[in-house]
């Protein structure tokens, strides 16, 4: 039986409709944070998003795990928090017949929706503790192994402005979030909206409109979305045009920026792309959704070096002029 893809496809919108909707709920504005989270969602990556406190991450997580009828746990970072406190441990009990026994008791990281709330204040100890969940979907304790189950959805917030006592993400680890997406303070229209719903008594409430199941479905059809050589080549262009050792990139390129994306770069780029086009009602992958994923798929994997920090050069603005010179591929 042929499969009707445009019925799937409208079928995806409607379903992400409703879901910001009932997330707008609850959340004034942010549209963008919003379709950033939920794009990372569906493309079965983790998302990092930085921006001051009382801007709504963390009641947009919660608000998201509701919409979805899925567990949801919070962890919220501090210099002396230990892994064990993530992922768990094993701990001497006593069984039925009296006998002491190891058993493991599992921790907050076995879950759907995981909140790693300033997650740069833990140490990189602790912060390596995410490692293998974000990358591998499973926990390893006292030499077992141990699969979460799926979706599992990492979303990590740090503040940009109290850097004391804080512990920069290495690079190895902010390689893992798919998105790192700048939160922005809301205008003064969606400020007067805050404070009517939080100061005149309002309590709005979540209902589920969408279940673990309808996650996973949409993920595989969002996997089937077919990108054409000359697409993938423009983005492959733009992710070498982040190595400054290269002969295509641009000078502010070769001035600025140390490291360039790692391959992860492509892949989160090429994912993303796929599901932007959904939301915008194609089953193809177009530049446009490649200009829209690059930037938030590469701000985290552009490093910077000391004349580039030293000026206060902006990686977005960077990444911008990159995406400006570089040149679509023709189509064969």
């Amino acid at each position: 039986m042929a499969r009707d893809i445009a019925s799937e496809v409208a079928s995806f919108q409607e379903k992400i409709a409703i879901l910001r909707k009932e997330i707008g709920r609850m959340l004034v504005g942010q549209r963008e944070v919003i379709d950033g989270v939920i794009l990372c969602l569906l493309a079965d990556g983790q998302v990092l998003l930085e921006g001051v406190p009382g801007l709504g991450k963390t009641m947009l997580v919660r608000t998201l795990s509701e919409a979805i009828d899925c567990q949801f746990n919070r962890i919220q970072f501090t210099p002396d928090m230990m892994p064990s406190d993530i992922t768990g441990t094993n701990m001497i009990v006593e069984d039925e017949r009296g006998n002491k026994v190891f058993e493991f008791q599992k921790g907050p990281v076995f879950t759907n929706i995981l909140l790693a709330d300033e997650i740069n204040r833990a140490t990189p100890k602790t912060q390596a503790a995410l490692l293998e969940a974000m990358q591998e979907k499973s926990v390893t304790v006292g030499g077992h192994t141990y699969k979460l189950e799926a979706p599992f959805f990492v979303m990590a917030t740090q503040n940009p402005l109290e850097m004391e006592g804080t512990y920069p993400l290495p690079e190895a680890q902010l390689d893992r979030f798919l998105f790192k997406i700048d939160v922005p303070f809301p205008n003064k229209d969606e400020l007067h909206e805050v404070l009517r719903r939080t100061t005149a008594g309002e309590s709005p409430k979540v209902s589920a409109v969408m279940s673990k199941q309808d996650i996973l479905t949409l993920r595989a059809l969002a996997a089937e979305v077919p990108i054409a050589e000359h697409v993938q080549d423009y983005a492959l262009k733009i992710v070498l045009g982040t190595h400054p050792e290269m002969d295509t990139c641009s000078e502010r390129v070769k001035k600025y920026v140390r490291f360039g994306s790692s391959p992860r770069g492509a892949q989160a780029i090429i994912k993303a792309a796929k599901i932007h086009a959904i939301f915008d009602g194609r089953f193809n992958v177009s530049n446009d959704d490649i200009r829209f994923a690059a930037v938030p798929a590469l701000r985290h994997r552009t490093i910077l070096n000391f004349e580039g920090v030293a000026e206060n050069i902006s990686t977005d603005d960077i990444l911008a002029d990159l995406i400006k010179h570089t040149r679509e591929t023709a189509q064969k």
